[in-house]
């Protein structure tokens, strides 16, 4: 390659991004700057729930009687304990009441009742001192927790002869936004230096390492400040700061990763850095764009269920995933042209091998060289026993158990989590458990007498109140045997909307939300998986040109999830590890999750798939040869999808240290997932299966074949003849990572591995 053929070869888009890079940057810098003003409080604009549909009857069911029967619906909880004394002491009745009164006289509490008013046995502990305050925090989430925050300094703690606690589905959300936001400042600080150590570990050089941390950050200022904007027009949730973190940073050191060793790679073949950058756009960029487009997909699936709580992750995802993307072909080249060489200085591993002998060139990519080898001499073998192992460890999620999130998300002593507790073990009856039957519509005493009538004999019924009635408007309550969530409860929200009534009926509580929400998640799964999947194809045939390989890739991916979902049922559902961990198992795993932790899991997975399968596709267009294109291609990308998993799995075990359970789900979860993926799928089940379809692995029909040479895209950017070695630079010799300190084609994770 030569200096004089490089003007020729320098595309458009080198030619853009090149053209003014100072230019570029200072454009950047100031767009940075201006994410962080618009993004700032994006956390307390966020919301906590929405993980129920918002068409369903029960959110239907829920809205009218909060606002036709606000005392039905309590959404705070003040537990008073009496100490040694009864609840029914004259002096503990008596400050119970000037609690009451001053709660009522609250701006924005409505439906404030109390055991001292009603006598009712449900608000009266069974041991008897300890009783409940029940009201109704009005507005939206961010006005319920600026009314919270409000009230609850005067209302919480020692008055007189009684203690108090506050809890409610309020207080369980606004101590899950605040526990959140404090969570994701320390991940963040956890993450950030061992990211630094270990991209100087896989680099050498500190200035390489820092430039995949620049692009991180940029795009998650970025995304806060797209979810800031959308908090005008639409709910987001707070958990999906976690997933703008985590992908903002992952995503970004793997696009960076591959960009800066490309560019490394090329400046050591002697090319000069503008030539340089033209190549790796040319090829790596390319493989960067078709990775981020895969992963997009797979988060954008995620627009197709109602429940906000998805949607938030999909907004976050594809944000974050875009603005990787933009960053590692835009900015990333023009900061790499203006470094030139010295974006190999100051080179870090050099202070430990002072005294031992360097490694020759291209001795770190032989252990890669091997594994394949030996992977494809015993493939059978490794095909089988590899995919054994993945169905075995997943088999736990057999068992799976769906509910929904409460309470236990957050660690155990905190205040509202203890409320809900000690409602749940020391009080009678089934707490949080109960159905409510709205009834809509004019009706008599007589015809609400035979429907309560009717109702109380399905076999799962304990006892039904009621009716409360109010114009042409009624409500009845309703305790189902067993658990609140259990398949007792679920049934009978079934039975309780198939009985017949002279009048509209609408059925909620908490296993009405489930039930509804099982069934959008169950409705509008084929659809998502129908999205991911046919994309994905699509996607892969582009980069291909074979029908065998994206078929290969959908199905290699899909069974590297198997180990995240079976540890998700084992340690989070039936509590393995729990003590460990830190968290409260519920015996449920919420129904959301399953589907977020695919999407996420599944576009990480084809994000280290886009990567190896480029780089074997570029060596079988070179030589013709499968076997050597599938030994070169793990030789090439192994160390780099290895340094690029075991940087990601960083950042989401510090995710995963939060205290809420299922931000800790979703980080470890994730993190198996990726290492699963990594060290497995790709390193060992990708070249045998490969080598089991031998040359079939590249079929594809002949009116297929000709879309493919019209519209698909190789990483060389182009399609030469098999064997031709016309690509636009073949690299048969492994780069120097030696004399001056340049990433080899290994992916330079000597350290690491």
């Amino acid at each position: 390659m030569t200096e004089v053929n490089s003007p020729p070869r320098l595309g458009g888009w080198a030619r853009f991004v090149t053209a003014r890079p100072r230019l570029s940057l200072l454009v950047a810098l100031v767009l940075t700057a201006l994410a962080v003003v618009a993004g700032s409080g994006v956390a307390d604009r966020l919301g906590s729930g929405g993980w129920e549909d918002p068409t369903a009857q029960s959110t239907y069911a829920t809205k009218a009687l909060e606002r036709e029967f606000p005392a039905s619906q309590p959404n705070l909880l003040l537990l008073v304990d009496s100490g040694s004394a009864s609840v029914d002491d004259p002096a503990v009745t008596a400050e119970a009441a000037r609690l009451t009164a001053r709660l009522t006289a609250e701006r924005g509490v409505i439906g404030v009742g109390s055991y001292w008013q009603t006598k009712s046995p449900s608000l009266r502990a069974k041991d008897g001192h300890e009783a409940l305050i029940a009201a109704h925090i009005t507005g939206d989430e961010k006005a319920m927790s600026n009314t919270l925050d409000r009230i609850a300094p005067a209302l919480r703690g020692t008055h007189g002869p009684v203690r108090v606690k506050i809890g409610g589905i309020v207080a369980v959300r606004h101590e899950i936004q605040t526990t959140i936001q404090e969570d994701l400042a320390r991940a963040e600080m956890i993450a950030l230096p061992v990211t630094l150590l270990l991209l100087v570990m896989v680099f050498g050089s500190a200035i390489a390492a820092l430039l995949p941390l620049g692009i991180g950050i940029v795009a998650i200022l970025g995304t806060n400040a797209v979810l800031r904007g959308l908090t005008e027009f639409t709910d987001v949730s707070v958990f999906a700061m976690n997933l703008t973190t985590a992908l903002g940073l992952g995503l970004a050191i793997d696009y960076a990763l591959f960009i800066v060793r490309r560019f490394r790679e090329e400046l050591s073949t002697g090319a000069e850095p503008l030539t340089a950058i033209a190549t790796t756009l040319r090829t790596a960029g390319r493989t960067v764009l078709f990775s981020a487009l895969t992963v997009a997909v797979s988060l954008a699936a995620m627009l197709v269920f109602p429940m906000y709580f998805l949607r938030s992750f999909a907004y976050a995802g594809i944000a974050v995933v875009l603005l990787a993307a933009a960053a590692a072909l835009i900015l990333l080249p023009a900061a790499l042209l203006l470094l030139g060489h010295r974006v190999n200085s100051l080179d870090l591993r050099r202070l430990f091998r002072r005294g031992r002998p360097a490694r020759a060139s291209g001795e770190e990519g032989t252990a890669w060289a091997r594994t394949a080898s030996l992977v494809m001499r015993r493939a059978p073998f490794f095909a089988l026993a590899t995919t054994a192992v993945l169905v075995l460890l997943g088999l736990p999620f057999l068992g799976v158990k769906f509910g929904t999130a409460d309470d236990r998300q957050l660690p155990s002593g905190a205040e509202s989590h203890v409320v809900q507790q000690d409602i749940r073990d020391g009080f009678p009856g089934n707490p949080g458990g109960t159905l409510e039957v709205l009834a809509e519509g004019r009706a008599t005493p007589a015809q609400y007498t035979a429907y309560k009538a009717g109702i109380s004999r399905l076999p799962e019924v304990v006892r039904v109140d009621g009716p409360v009635v109010q114009g042409d408007s009624a409500y009845f309550t309703v305790l189902p045997k067993g658990e609140a969530v259990g398949d007792t409860a679920q049934r009978l929200v079934g039975d309780l909307r198939a009985t017949d009534a002279p009048f509209t009926t609408e059925v909620t509580g908490t296993a009405a939300v489930l039930v509804d929400s099982k069934h959008a998640i169950a409705s509008r799964l084929p659809w998502a998986v129908a999205l991911i999947t046919v994309v994905t194809l699509l996607l892969v045939f582009l980069l291909t040109g074979s029908v065998v390989i994206p078929l290969q890739a959908v199905l290699l991916n899909a069974l590297s999830l198997t180990a995240m979902f079976g540890a998700v049922v084992w340690v989070f559902q039936d509590g393995h590890l729990s003590g460990l961990l830190g968290f409260t198992s519920t015996g449920s795993i919420e129904t959301t999750l399953p589907v977020l932790m695919f999407c996420v899991a599944f576009g990480l997975s084809m994000d280290y798939g886009v990567f190896l399968l480029s780089r074997i596709k570029e060596e079988y267009d070179r030589t013709g040869d499968h076997n050597q294109a599938v030994r070169h291609g793990l030789q090439r990308t192994g160390g780099l999808i290895t340094a690029a998993a075991v940087i990601l799995a960083v950042v989401m075990v510090a995710i995963g240290t939060s205290r809420i359970a299922n931000t800790k789900m979703l980080g470890l979860g994730i993190a198996l997932a990726v290492l699963m993926d990594a060290m497995i799928v790709r390193s060992l089940l990708v070249p045998a299966v490969m080598k089991l379809t031998g040359r079939a692995t590249w079929w594809a029909p002949g009116w297929l074949r000709k879309l493919h040479e019209r519209f698909g895209l190789s990483e060389a950017g182009e399609n030469p003849p098999r064997g031709a070695g016309n690509c636009a630079t073949s690299h048969d010799e492994p780069a120097d990572n030696n004399g001056d300190g340049s990433l080899n084609e290994s992916g330079g994770v000597r350290a690491i591995r």
